[in-house]
């Protein structure tokens, strides 16, 4: 059973209720946007270019509001960003936070995202969905899919495609072209996708184990990777095809048409 939490104060002065169920675990979304995304190349944090007329993360964060199970979203947002508030005005209110807590990786980030949700009164039993700012595509409908999977299991789980092309390993040759060296087997190969449902204990605990090794650092990718290094195996909850990590410059075009083509 939990205690009522009381209310608590933000450092600039907003207030901040976390809801509390008695018997029953609360959904927590956390939303890393700490990044650069230099990869884009649209010249500055990609999660704050425009597609569509709005930046990437307010299609991001709409997704995710429009889940009900989740009680509160974080946004975690490097130290000293004024970017996030020029362009997300208003944000801020008693289900919506930020927390400018960003770290050097994404492991940094959500590690320290965690320990905000904990000072704003989050349990280590409850529920963690950490989501990719920059997967401006999500659909409520896959997040509420990958609650109903998880919320009975043991570890928790993520959004994932079985791999349905060919997958090919490369090699650089003399002029720096990669050109392919092996076919490799694509069996029981799934690309993992965001939003990644844990227990904030556990993935606490996975985080920083992980992080108390560089070696093991390295391989960290995402937080599925960290409860695998302590052993764990998530679950694989099928998500949507168009649920993509922009990346890449034309992934902007893309989720442009998309979102248009979507648009009622």
């Amino acid at each position: 059973m939990y205690l009522p939490v009381p209310e608590k104060v933000s450092d600039n002065g907003t207030m901040f209720t976390v809801q509390t169920h008695e018997f029953q675990p609360r959904c927590f979304a956390l939303v890393p946007c700490a990044g650069i995304g230099e990869r884009a190349g649209v010249g500055g944090p990609k999660q704050y270019h425009p597609v569509a007329g709005r930046p990437v993360v307010a299609h991001t964060l709409a997704a995710l509001s429009a889940v009900a199970r989740i009680d509160a979203i974080v946004v975690v947002l490097a130290p000293g960003d004024v970017l996030f508030a020029q362009h997300m005005p208003g944000f801020e209110d008693t289900r919506h936070r930020v927390a400018p807590v960003g770290g050097a990786t994404r492991a940094d980030s959500v590690a320290n995202g965690l320990l905000a949700l904990l000072e704003q009164g989050a349990q280590p039993h409850d529920w963690v969905l950490v989501h990719d700012a920059a997967r401006c595509l999500l659909q409520p409908a896959a997040v509420s899919r990958l609650i109903d999977a998880c919320e009975g299991d043991e570890v928790g789980g993520l959004l994932a495609l079985p791999l349905a092309d060919t997958l090919k390993a490369a090699q650089r040759d003399a002029s720096g072209a990669a050109r392919a060296c092996a076919t490799l087997d694509r069996q029981d190969k799934w690309a993992a996708q965001t939003p990644q449902m844990f227990r904030l204990g556990l993935l606490q605990a996975a985080l920083a184990h992980a992080l108390s090794d560089p070696v093991l650092a390295a391989g960290i990718t995402d937080e599925a990777s960290a409860i695998e290094a302590l052993g764990h195996q998530p679950k694989l909850v099928p998500g949507a095809i168009d649920n993509i990590k922009l990346t890449w410059p034309d992934d902007f075009a893309w989720a442009e048409r998309w979102l248009k083509q979507a648009a009622p």
